[in-house]
């Protein structure tokens, strides 16, 4: 079943913000703020990444070659620069909606941009939302997995404990996820310096012993290992692309920190630290190509510190984790308040930031998807090969919206901005095209967990467009039925009514059946819509449209933006300011409940037709999604074909 007060499709407003955060934390917290969410998941990159580039370099039985070591470590640095630092940091971080990013932010960015025919655009959003999801269920299995293999290093004994052991740790993540976040992020900035510190100060000792090590930094060397290696060097592109998995966080947490604190946080910490540390690993597998069987712990002496090393990497890796669980909490709000999928049950962990909150139903299906990865593939380096593709998938997408803003919102002319995307498209559409050969491996995963999303939104948004036509097929013309009502009024019963409904034009279902089966009307009447803008927030003096129809009818619409969550009460309070007279404790809130069932002749195949009515009785109640105080709820049933 669903509410008639469905969201209605999403419509242009205007708000303050110019890329920087919404916050007034000072700049250096925001800067070890985003070093501790922001940058987690690339931070733990050099646990695997390196060893996997090389292997696949140096195929399964031969030994790395200095020319392998050379021309991994140069593609990886380059890739830093350029997919990272350049497209990212220079580029993306500029293409803020409102101060906010991510994939749908900017799908919301360049809808609005391009107006009638976005269809497109939405298509791209869906598709980049979907294999965001992928991301969000490998990065945890994988992360955590590599960290724990490290205690292979410490003693051969805790080798059949690791799965065990990752396993438990990721339950107890996501068992903490209802907590809220806000303590124990405050330890992740400086857990995250020191991770940094460490890899940085780690790799200097072996970089010295083998300064040869530096010549990586020619791009040349990643030019020339691509020339003669044919095929070998096309399937290590795809390994490559794992030192680079974690850059969308960077756009799509600008609203927590701001663009200057990400891009301080990156040039002068991160990209140091991570690049120091692929040399140290090269260096280190130079000068003993044996080491490539664990080239990051064996950075450490053996012993103590090794195992303390593993301990750390730990954390690192459940922090790395923590940022792509929120980030799918974050992306779920907006695909919800953008009509991909239906309201879903949202808890605000936070009093002070709106932004912190808890989805009880993606984080039950996120631990189940992430425990049985985990348990399928058994080790990291099997769990690598299905990394890749719904990252660079998503780096494709990015680069598309990315051509469409910088053309429309920025005004440049179309070559210009082709000029400027084209390489970093190339790069991305490279970097897919490579980790494609790992479909069999193990990239299926991804692209099975897309395509779900793909048809789980899409179904969505197109069974909430029928539903929204053929209701105002049958509905009565609002404007018509107030004429009727005021000229021969029915019985008039003290208080105020408000109806709420997905379509201002015609007479709520609530109001029909009100007057067919009680035969009164109240002394005020209140059609209620409420609208999602394509901008993050709504400022509070566009949050309410009042329109008086008649002495007795009037209509609110209440606006608010993707990243909000909807509090009508709370909105209403200010239409008091607007010469609404409104008390809570005598207005009553009508909602249609409908009762979905097929149609003989749908817009939709018969299976879609199910999906969506499973959806739909999925969806949270719109009483509690937009904080209406459930005592003051009345709600009238009907059974709707589709």
């Amino acid at each position: 079943m669903t509410n008639d007060a469905a969201i209605t499709a999403p419509e242009t407003a205007a708000v303050n913000g110019h890329g920087e955060a919404h916050t007034t934390a000072g700049f250096g917290a925001l800067t070890l703020g985003s070093i501790g969410v922001v940058y987690g998941d690339i931070g733990t990159s050099p646990l695997y990444a390196f060893r996997e580039a090389v292997t696949a370099a140096s195929g399964h039985d031969g030994l790395p070659t200095a020319a392998a070591v050379l021309g991994v470590l140069s593609l990886i640095l380059w890739a830093l620069i350029i997919v990272v630092t350049l497209k990212y940091v220079v580029i993306l971080l500029r293409a803020d909606n409102n101060g906010e990013g991510g994939t749908l932010a900017l799908m919301a960015l360049a809808q609005r941009a391009v107006g009638a025919g976005s269809t497109t655009i939405v298509l791209l959003g869906i598709i980049s939302g979907a294999l965001f999801y992928g991301d969000a269920v490998i990065t945890p299995a994988l992360s955590v997995l590599s960290a724990i293999e490290g205690m292979k290093d410490v003693t051969l004994k805790f080798e059949p404990y690791i799965v065990p052991l990752t396993v438990v740790i990721l339950v107890a993540l996501f068992a903490v996820q209802s907590r809220g976040t806000a303590r124990v992020a405050a330890f992740f900035g400086p857990i995250m310096c020191v991770w940094f510190a460490v890899l940085a100060a780690a790799a200097i000792h072996p970089i010295i012993e083998q300064p040869q090590v530096l010549y990586a930094l020619n791009p040349l060397y990643a030019v020339s290992f691509m020339l003669h290696h044919g095929l070998i060097g096309f399937v290590t592109l795809g390994a490559v692309f794992l030192a680079v998995t974690g850059a969308e966080a960077l756009y799509a947490d600008l609203g927590h920190f701001g663009k200057r604190p990400i891009q301080t946080a990156w040039l002068s910490i991160v990209l140091p630290s991570l690049a120091l540390n692929y040399l140290g690993q090269g260096a280190l597998v130079l000068a003993d190509p044996g080491a490539i069987v664990s080239p990051f712990f064996q950075l450490f002496p053996q012993g103590f510190v090794r195992g303390c090393m593993v301990v750390l990497a730990t954390m690192a890796t459940v922090i790395a984790s923590q940022a792509v669980i929120t980030g799918a909490y974050s992306l779920t709000r907006q695909a919800i308040q953008l009509g991909l999928l239906p309201r879903f049950e949202i808890r605000h962990t936070s009093e002070a930031h709106s932004g912190q909150i808890f989805i009880p139903r993606i984080n039950q299906l996120l631990l189940v998807a992430v425990v049985l990865l985990v348990l399928m593939f058994r080790s990291s380096s099997a769990l690598a090969s299905a990394y890749g593709i719904s990252v660079t998938g998503t780096m494709v997408v990015t680069a598309m919206m990315g051509f469409v803003v910088i053309w429309k919102v920025w005004r440049w002319s179309p070559f210009a901005a082709a000029a400027l995307i084209a390489p970093f498209l190339f790069l991305d559409l490279t970097f897919l095209s490579a980790n494609l050969l790992k479909v069999v491996e193990g990239g299926w995963v991804p692209l099975a967990l897309g395509a779900l999303m793909i048809i789980l939104m899409y179904t969505w948004r197109r069974g909430s467009r029928l539903l929204f036509e053929k209701s105002r097929k049958l509905e009565f013309p609002l404007a018509e039925l107030v004429a009727m009502l005021e000229k021969r009024p029915p019985q008039r019963v003290p208080g105020t009514a408000v109806f709420l409904t997905s379509d201002p034009i015609s007479a709520p279902t609530a109001l029909m059946h009100s007057l067919k089966h009680y035969k009164v009307l109240h002394e005020k009447n209140v059609i209620l819509t409420i609208e999602t803008a394509q901008t993050p927030r709504i400022d509070p003096s566009e949050r309410v449209r009042l329109e008086q129809i008649s002495p007795t009818f009037s209509k609110v619409t209440l606006k608010f933006g993707f990243m909000e969550s909807p509090n009508v009460p709370k909105a209403l309070a200010i239409a008091r300011k607007l010469g609404w007279q409104f008390d809570i404790m005598s207005t009553s809130f009508f909602l249609s409940r409908r009762a979905l069932k097929p149609a003989v002749h749908s817009g939709m195949p018969r299976w879609q037709d199910r999906l969506f009515i499973s959806l739909s009785r999925s969806a949270n109640d719109a009483t509690d999604y937009f904080q209406i105080p459930s005592g003051r709820v009345v709600e009238v049933g009907t059974q709707v074909t589709i």
